[in-house]
């Protein structure tokens, strides 16, 4: 079914340009009230009705079951209204000045994609004014308001976690159906309405009336907006197999080919007491096959299911049950397209490619690289996957070699016409089929994460996360002998351009895998801060790589910070190039709505950044408070905008609330959201002067939460349902900061109370 819908749209963008316009239009000029709108043609594309006397257009697309209505009003000269047009001429509205006169007409004009309310005036008259439609839309059950035309001299990149709105949004997009609504205006706001069931958004449009026949509101629906723009193979994450992003640790940038499985456990005793209670899920093994402890991984015998006995000598199965004992879900990095096993290829010879002098054909992959056309390779690759899965029981699949940035992987690779001469059998997409028989030896229940995968490429139809970037390490160490390798600033900064550009892909058609996150000693705090923003604040796939016993306290703080992963969603639908200097999450929950923007500064120097609430989507009559999130420092409270300094290669990470004239909340310090994840609830009894949050704690954990108390309100007294208060402190004026602990990992409730000082005490103690 919506695939005929699909294919009926694309049809009708293509042969609909034409007015499709059903027009049912009445004025009431007497009473009784008149009946409803006629009915209107069911053939038509859009289809629009007017009430004349409530001044509500009615628009619907019928084939994309779109719904706009609302009031469609003139703003100008005295008495002047939008009523139907008296000669006759349809689709048209009449702009009817104070004395019934005909000064002007809207045009309502539309095909398969395109609906139009355009001003004309009507000759010799000249008038200014502003036409203005607000109509309620519906679209569907997952669409969200976002952007998808950007401003070059635009520095925002948004990101939403929740229902969030932005003055900056110009479109609709529904992600299951792939459909997207852009409206077109001198002002375009959309928010979102209260959930009550339904997805439903409030629009205001406007047109400046000056020129004749320059004032338009325009509609335009974008079927397959991701799939004809960007991802030929769109499909939305499978929410059963993958609800969140997931999160873990993997070896490779720590140890790289030569970690074995007394290192991986090693690392998961210190992971299960100090980061599976933050939400670290899964445990990766890397470089496992035969002849895997040296580079490179062309040399490795990744064919054969044979662990390495010098790393792993109690095989893989015994691994994955180790792993899970402690707590975790075991995850396997994989190879399927190539080796590096002589043996294998010559016993096997037959399934690999040959160039036109017979000689083998390699890649990254491997010396000796499969033909994915032959039937029985792609079952043996199923057959091998599936062993993995069932038998062994691994849980998360890191499958590298796939579509990937190089000539050397294998959608570049299988593409080239040589080596598609050397298939030995037709297949039309034989890289496709190979990554769908990948997907069967998996099963249904395992998550599927394409390294080096593209979203232009077959996997993003199977695959639940794609690492979308280069290696963070640029040059691991080639023998023992060398000296550790760490992330350089070209790691950092190149992670932080791969999340931006392709951040409009995570959380919809799979999460971005950035490269594991790492802060170790090696990189100075500030820098180790700004890549904790940029791989968790955007909500994206989140693995760690470090020596976990080698971090101390204060860099293993920033992982627990980053975990577990907000659940966030791009607000820019767009790939976007050129690093922005600041990026904004806006959060809303049905108790509180909040921004928390990161400043950052990518260069060598010292730069001061100036940023207005305008920029920031944000209303600019509204005043805010702002604090800090690395540096625990309130702000103040401030209008129009801010200015603050951000050293070098470093960022500052504020949360921003709109000001309330009570106490209100505003952070905590346990993770980079400030409220995101640990803040579950929040309610003001008036009556009481109190203030209730509910938060989510960890184990032996401390959360520290902070609140602004405004004059007339003085603290009275804390108390707490289901955590011990450990310390409450009133020193930084007008803060209020208050420290929570339990001993086993659940929700607590913190109940404030306050006294008015411009009133007796007695009258603001409750009862």
């Amino acid at each position: 079914m919506k695939e005929d819908l699909r294919k009926m749209l694309l049809l009708l963008a293509l042969i609909s340009r034409g007015v499709s316009v059903a027009w049912a239009a009445d004025i009431a000029t007497t009473t009784p009230p008149k009946p409803p709108p006629a009915a209107l043609d069911v053939r038509a594309v859009w289809q629009a009705s007017f009430d004349g006397q409530s001044s509500i257009l009615e628009c619907r697309h019928t084939a994309a079951e779109i719904r706009l209505a609302g009031k469609l009003t003139f703003h100008g000269p005295k008495g002047w209204s939008v009523q139907e047009a008296r000669d006759g001429i349809k689709p048209r509205l009449a702009l009817v000045d104070e004395r019934g006169n005909a000064q002007g007409y809207v045009t309502v004009n539309g095909d398969a994609t395109k609906l139009a309310l355009t001003v004309i005036h009507r000759p010799p008259n000249t008038f200014d004014g502003e036409l203005r439609f607000t109509p309620e839309v519906s679209l569907g059950s997952r669409a969200f308001a976002c952007r998808t035309r950007w401003r070059e001299d635009c520095a925002v990149v948004q990101m939403a976690s929740g229902p969030a709105d932005s003055r900056l949004n110009d479109s609709l997009f529904d992600a299951e159906r792939d459909m997207l609504l852009r409206f077109e205006g001198q002002r375009v706001a959309l928010t979102t309405l209260p959930a009550d069931g339904t997805v439903r958004f409030q629009a205001c449009l406007t047109a400046a009336v000056s020129k004749p026949g320059a004032s338009t509101i325009a509609v335009e629906l974008c079927p397959d907006y991701y799939r004809s723009r960007y991802v030929p193979k769109y499909r939305t994450i499978d929410r059963r197999r993958c609800p969140t992003a997931p999160t873990g640790w993997m070896s490779w940038n720590s140890y790289f080919d030569t970690g074995t499985e007394d290192d991986n456990l090693a690392e998961a005793r210190i992971a299960a007491r100090c980061l599976k209670p933050f939400g670290l899920v899964f445990w990766q093994i890397e470089s496992w096959q035969e002849n895997s402890p040296k580079l490179p991984v062309s040399d490795f015998h990744n064919l054969t299911l044979r662990s390495s006995q010098e790393k792993f000598p109690h095989g893989m199965k015994w691994l994955a049950d180790q792993l899970r004992a402690l707590g975790f879900r075991p995850g396997l990095w994989t190879v399927s397209f190539g080796t590096g096993d002589e043996d294998f290829y010559r016993a096997h010879r037959d399934w690999f490619l040959h160039n036109a002098k017979g000689q083998p054909m390699r890649n990254w992959s491997g010396r000796y690289v499969l033909d994915p056309s032959q039937a029985a390779v792609r079952k043996f690759t199923e057959e091998t996957h599936r062993v993995m899965s069932a038998e062994w029981g691994y849980e998360l699949f890191k499958c590298d070699g796939m579509s990937g940035r190089n000539d050397g992987l294998s959608a570049h690779f299988f593409e080239r016409p040589a080596v598609r001469a050397a298939f030995r059998e037709p297949v039309a997409d034989a890289f496709g089929a190979w990554i769908e028989a990948l997907r069967r030896g998996l099963g249904s229940d395992r998550v599927f994460m394409a390294c080096q995968g593209h979203y232009t490429g077959p996997e993003v139809a199977w695959a639940d996360a794609a690492r979308i970037g280069g290696d963070l390490l640029h040059s691991p160490p080639l023998s023992p002998k060398d000296p550790p390798s760490y992330p350089d600033w070209k790691g950092y900064s190149s992670q932080a351009r791969a999340t931006q550009s392709q951040l409009f892909m995570n959380n919809i058609v799979w999460f971005n895998d950035p490269d594991t996150l790492m802060v170790g000693e090696y990189a100075p705090l500030g820098v180790a801060r700004l890549a904790t923003t940029v791989v968790a604040l955007p909500g994206q796939l989140t693995f760690f790589g470090d020596k976990l016993g080698k971090l101390p306290a204060e860099r293993l703080r920033l992982l627990q910070q980053a975990l577990p992963v907000c659940d966030v969603r791009p607000m820019d639908l767009l790939p976007l190039d050129g690093l922005k200097p600041v990026w904004d999450l806006k959060i809303r929950r049905p108790f509180a709505s909040w921004d928390v923007v990161s400043l950052f500064n990518w260069s060598d120097e010292p730069t001061t950044l100036r940023v207005t609430f305008d920029q920031l989507g944000l209303d600019p009559s509204q005043e805010y408070l702002l604090y800090e999130f690395w540096n625990r420092q309130f702000l103040g409270a401030r209008r129009d905008g801010f200015e603050l300094r951000v050293e070098p290669r470093s960022n500052r990470l504020l949360a921003i609330h709109a000001r309330r004239d009570r106490p209100q909340f505003l952070s905590t310090n346990r993770h980079v959201s400030q409220g995101g994840v640990e803040l579950t609830d929040a309610t003001w009894d008036k009556e009481r002067a109190e203030l209730s949050c509910r938060f989510k704690l960890v184990e032996n954990d401390p959360l520290t939460a902070v609140f602004h108390v405004p004059p007339p309100f003085v603290f009275a007294k804390a108390a707490a349902d289901g955590a011990q208060i450990e310390s409450t402190s009133t020193d930084a004026d007008p803060m209020l900061s208050v420290t929570l602990r339990r001993a086993t990992t659940g929700e607590a409730m913190v109940h404030l109370r306050f006294r008015n000082s411009s009133q007796p005490a007695t009258e603001s103690k409750g009862k």
